[in-house]
């Protein structure tokens, strides 16, 4: 049985010169792929002015050639703007390496979004990056947000970081994974109980769901 994490315990030859070196003016800024290479052949200083022109004409030149068709760049609603994309899960967040301060602060700044974005209920997951019973939950919970996006949002927020002080305080959390639901004007309305297993937990988050859940 996986326990939840209770705040603050422990759970050989070289190549032949070549003959001669040819330079072209659009070759004036690329570098040689190969570190072996005599050509370094350099253009006189009085055609270096002729040797920019036809860099930026190469170079305009190829960017034309690359450009995707029309129709076939980022798609745009009927109103002029971009599509968004679909949100990035959790698990993509976590590969971008932050530090306990900015981690903190991106992660109350999802809070603020949350709270201001008019949705029905926001639930807090207070987690622990050591806690094995809070990854296993993960796809569980981006399944849950996904499924009731209309009216949910759901904010993780890191236990063991001193930015969250203030709210471990006020919501009493002594333990995790522990989810917290709050209203449309984020006062606190239930959380869930000491983890005893994930099936536990599972029946908990669901249960605060039922309650705020449009009928």
């Amino acid at each position: 049985m996986t326990q939840g994490k209770e705040i603050g315990g422990k759970t050989g030859s070289f190549p032949k010169p070549p003959l001669f070196c040819v330079k072209w003016p659009w070759d004036a800024h690329q570098i040689p792929t190969n570190s072996n290479t005599h050509c370094k052949l350099e253009t006189p200083w009085i055609f270096k002015s002729l040797q920019n022109i036809g860099s930026v004409a190469f170079n305009f030149a190829k960017s034309i050639s690359i450009a995707p068709p029309i129709g076939i760049g980022i798609p745009f609603e009927l109103d002029g703007k971009p599509k968004i994309g679909p949100k990035i899960s959790f698990e993509t967040k976590k590969k971008k390496i932050l530090t306990p301060e900015e981690q903190g602060e991106a992660e109350l700044r999802e809070l603020a979004v949350a709270l201001a974005s008019g949705k029905e209920a926001t639930m807090i997951e207070f987690y622990s990056p050591k806690c094995r019973l809070c990854n296993s939950l993960e796809k569980f919970v981006l399944e849950m947000e996904n499924r009731n996006s209309e009216w949910l949002n759901i904010v993780m927020a890191d236990a063991e970081n001193d930015k969250w002080l203030p709210e471990l305080l006020h919501y009493d959390i002594r333990y995790v994974p522990c989810f917290v639901i709050l209203d449309k004007q984020g006062r606190a309305l239930a959380k869930s109980g000491v983890p005893n297993s994930r099936l536990h937990v599972v029946a908990g988050v669901s249960h605060l769901l039922k309650m705020k859940r449009p009928q």
